[in-house]
């Protein structure tokens, strides 16, 4: 479903963006507007798939997932078999948090939350046993510069 998105509907994502949590009446306030049409704009952006599940964002390192790895593979394998048990394994494992297929010599990179090397070396392990990967360059964020999914509205 097309849906045509105006300057009010950008203010009501923006602010849904920076915190979801809040009251209809705050986020109307904030956009200038009354609380019944920016519920309806919002169930109009539901609808439309503009705006998706609503979720929470937990803290990694609270929660003892002290490393990330970004997880560079090269395959030398194409066809549909090897996608498909590759793709499998990756929905299988919650350590990945994002996989994007990618153009240039490098096939795929991952970012892998886990507790600490030993952690990476066992989802490393199990990957491989799974499907054949030609190369796996794994690297180690030392810091987390930025991290955030909101668009730049």
């Amino acid at each position: 479903m097309n849906v045509r998105i105006d300057a009010t509907d950008r203010k009501i994502l923006a602010a849904l963006q920076r915190d979801a949590d809040r009251s209809l009446d705050d986020i109307a306030a904030e956009v200038g507007s009354s609380k019944t049409p920016v519920w309806n704009r919002i169930r109009k952006l539901r609808a439309a798939g503009v705006i998706g599940r609503t979720t929470v964002m937990l803290d990694a390192q609270a929660l003892g997932f002290d490393a990330c790895f970004f997880v560079l593979i090269r395959t030398s394998e194409h066809d549909a078999d090897w996608q498909r048990r590759f793709l499998t394994a990756l929905h299988a494992r919650p350590e990945v948090q994002e996989a994007h297929r990618l153009a240039g010599d490098i096939d795929y990179i991952l970012k892998v939350r886990v507790a600490n090397a030993r952690a990476y070396d066992i989802f490393y392990q199990a990957l491989i046993s799974e499907v054949k990967v030609h190369t796996v360059t794994a690297l180690l964020s030392m810091e987390e510069i930025k991290s955030t999914i909101a668009l730049p509205l």
